[in-house]
């Protein structure tokens, strides 16, 4: 027996114009009820054509569009406190897709509010971690709202099987040669997956990059620039002072053009499979190692370690999709104390694919010459530190004698592996 569909009269889709969204309006109406369809598209710097999407909803069977540019909110709000943070998801990933779902869900909701909808849409599939994104979002923020996931629902398999809807309710697609890859992009990333990539031991192709050249064909001469911060933000290039769209659009050029920001990695999505992704991040990878240089002369020994232990905890809700939680936002709290005296400048040189730290100056620098000088004893007398090893050492010191006078010795000898051999 079929599952009874609830009652909708009004649904905001997350709209992109692409052949799945687009089929996605006449397949809601069809199967709610012929309900109101109303789309929505966050301009976060994806850069893809935005003129003409109005009349293309519509013709598919939308009553109106609503496009937003996200795009400093997008920094402001969810790139910046992540990076602040140092959260990186499994040592390498970036969260560039992470943490954009949660601010598209937020405004689908907000329209769905302002409209009197019943429900959101949305057409990512079942396998991957945006639908929870998506999801969690809405249940955090509107848990009256319905979610309606098509990919989940419908018999649609195929891009032929979408096209032949598309055909059937005279969805206008534009007919264009399929990308072997699927891709997500922002301002602040690129992301690869699919095509070739879906078998782990081939390298990418070389024409598969869009924001980045390879480090072979970046120039023979080095580039160097001056990132400023302030509380750990990035403010500034070489002096100049930009908002944070146009600072990410100047560094993204840069950087791509000396081969800066690729990683190639397997990650454990959130619904347990593991995924091959590739991608281009720019100017978020300079920005996170400017960051980390400038935290290396702000930062307190004991606060960085710890703030580092949190960091793994921060990545992992973002790339859960659960950026609106209690946790996150203490943990932010956190983070932002952390970040009052992050303020200063690092002077990077981008060469060939590397970022590679010139300089860093701060006026709340805890680095100190004369502290850190090996001939200066006014500060620091080195016959000190034979009674502070001592101290620090007295719990192996007691094992150890403990271990002798039972007529054994220290436990600490080299392992044997053999043991851990296969026969």
């Amino acid at each position: 027996m079929a599952k009874q569909k609830p009652n909708v009269k009004k649904v905001v889709l997350a709209y992109s114009g692409g052949l799945d969204t687009s089929v996605i309006v006449p397949w809601l109406r069809n199967n709610y009820g012929d309900c109101e369809v109303i789309c929505f598209t966050a301009d976060l710097g994806q850069e893809e054509e935005l003129d003409g999407l109005e009349e293309k909803a519509t013709q598919s069977g939308a009553s109106k569009l609503y496009i937003r540019d996200l795009r400093e909110e997008f920094l402001r709000d969810f790139v910046f406190p992540t990076m602040q943070a140092g959260a990186v998801y499994e040592r390498e990933y970036l969260l560039g897709t992470s943490f954009a779902r949660p601010l598209i869900a937020k405004h689908l909701v907000e329209i769905a509010e302002a409209e009197g909808a019943d429900a959101i849409a949305h057409g990512c599939t079942g396998k991957g971690n945006d639908q929870v994104r998506f999801e969690l979002t809405v249940m955090a923020l509107n848990p009256k709202l319905q979610v309606i996931a098509p990919w989940r629902e419908w018999d649609i398999r195929s891009r032929e099987d979408a096209l032949a809807y598309a055909a059937e309710f005279n969805v206008p697609v534009a007919q264009t040669e399929r990308d072997i890859y699927s891709r997500d992009r922002n301002i602040f990333h690129l992301s690869h997956e699919g095509g070739l990539l879906e078998n782990p031991w081939n390298e990418p192709e070389p024409t598969m990059f869009k924001l980045s050249v390879s480090p072979e064909e970046a120039p023979d001469e080095p580039a160097y620039i001056t990132i400023g911060f302030e509380q750990g933000v990035p403010v500034s290039i070489d002096g100049e002072r930009l908002g944070p769209v146009e600072l990410f659009v100047r560094l993204n050029k840069l950087a791509g053009e000396h081969g800066v920001g690729r990683i190639d990695i397997v990650e454990n999505r959130l619904v347990g499979m593991k995924s091959r992704g590739v991608y281009e991040t720019p100017a978020g990878t300079v920005i996170r190692r400017a960051h980390q240089a400038l935290e290396s002369i702000c930062l307190d020994k004991y606060t960085m370690h710890f703030k580092d232990t949190i960091a793994v905890k921060y990545a992992e809700l973002v790339y859960n999709g659960l950026w609106y939680t209690k946790l996150r936002e203490a943990m932010d709290a956190f983070v932002q104390v952390t970040q009052q005296n992050v303020t200063g400048e690092v002077r990077l040189k981008l060469y060939k694919g590397n970022i590679i730290v010139a300089g860093r100056r701060s006026p709340y620098s805890l680095y100190r010459e004369d502290y850190a000088s090996f001939g200066e004893e006014d500060v620091y007398n080195q016959q000190d530190a034979e009674g502070f090893i001592h101290l620090f050492g007295l719990p192996l010191k007691v094992e150890a004698l403990l271990a002798i006078e039972g007529g054994g010795k220290s436990r600490y000898r080299a392992p044997d592996y053999s043991k851990f051999k296969r026969d």
